[in-house]
């Protein structure tokens, strides 16, 4: 179950609107319709620590048991920018770049991420990642 939050004219995590039009509705139980807004979505939920949603929206085949969002270090995340996003029928593709800081250091992971359209929904299968610091 999502945590709730108070959401008065909280900009999206994502960069892309405000929260309650943007990211909050799919963090809410509605089906993200893109691999790309699914993808916004989770970075949003990782911003946010939506362990929950991030599990829910993780394909069964890859997803992991538990994630740990509150292990320290934590990462402040500093912004997301979508290089590319495409879909073909049950398969989706986004390439991202997700900035953060850890302990003072700025890192930017860029990610090729995978999705799988089953269910009605889209779902987070894998990736693949480089971070750079």
């Amino acid at each position: 179950m999502p945590r709730t939050l108070h959401t008065a004219s909280l900009t999206c995590p994502c960069g892309a609107a405000d929260y309650e039009q943007c990211c909050q509705p799919f963090h809410q139980g509605q089906a993200a319709p893109t691999p790309e807004k699914l993808m916004r979505s989770r970075y949003s939920a990782y911003v946010l620590g939506l362990e929950d949603y991030l599990l829910a929206s993780w394909h069964s085949s890859t997803r992991p048991e538990t994630l740990d969002l509150n292990e320290d270090p934590k990462p402040k995340w500093l912004g997301l920018t979508v290089n590319h996003a495409e879909s073909d029928g049950d398969q989706g593709f986004v390439a991202f770049v997700a900035r953060y800081k850890v302990g003072g250091r700025a890192y930017r992971m860029s990610e090729h991420s995978r999705f799988r359209f089953e269910d009605g929904r889209w779902f987070y299968v894998d990736g693949v990642v480089a971070d750079n610091a």
